[in-house]
């Protein structure tokens, strides 16, 4: 065997040898390119998706802000409206009792004229969700109506509005303002201490 064949031969093998070694780390490399390809993409994926939820709660927080601003600005404008319609409801208190106005012989068509302007207004306020809260003859209840005195009284159970100070009003799901009430409540003994002594006296 000539030298020429023998480096050959020599080259032959270590071909074999580096062959199967190339190929191998051929291959580790496209796995690690699959892999950190597979991976960016569902990191790409997680990303995307955390975007849109927080895109879409930007977009809730924007639509209660925008709605909570607008109750907030029409809750105060319609707050203040209730004391145009108690100023017209106590002018016709007054006038009703006023006892020079009571011979003017136009009383009657000038108290029918608030009395419109009173309906007119709080049709207004029933179409922009303002309602009145019906309290007389209702059981107390602290988030709608505002004790201002008890009165003793056996035959209603206590707690029972039985006289309404100043009517209260709600803005949708929200108080505008509560009722100002007078509350019944059942006679103590000492409440009857106190009946006795005045009688006596």
């Amino acid at each position: 065997m000539s030298e020429e064949n023998k480096e050959e031969n020599v080259k032959k093998k270590d071909q074999e040898i580096t062959k199967p070694l190339e190929k191998k780390s051929e291959a580790s490399t496209e796995e690690l390119k699959e892999i950190t390809v597979e991976e960016k993409l569902e990191k790409t994926e997680e990303k995307l998706l955390r975007s849109l939820a927080e895109i879409e709660n930007q977009r809730r927080r924007f639509e209660k802000e925008i709605k909570d601003a607008f109750e907030f600005g029409s809750f105060n404008f319609a707050k203040e409206s209730l004391a145009i319609l108690d100023n017209l409801q106590r002018a016709k208190e007054a006038i009703k009792n006023d006892e020079k106005l009571k011979e003017n012989k136009d009383l009657n068509r000038f108290l029918d004229n608030i009395t419109i302007l009173e309906k007119d207004l709080i049709s207004i306020f029933e179409k922009n969700r303002i309602k009145k809260i019906e309290a007389k003859d209702k059981k107390f209840d602290p988030n709608f109506h505002q004790a201002m005195s008890e009165i003793n009284d056996d035959k209603r159970e206590p707690g029972t509005i039985l006289l309404e100070i100043q009517s209260g009003y709600m803005l949708g799901d929200r108080l505008l303002r509560p009722s100002l009430v007078s509350v019944s409540k059942k006679k103590t003994s000492k409440d009857q201490e106190n009946i006795d002594k005045n009688e006596q006296k």
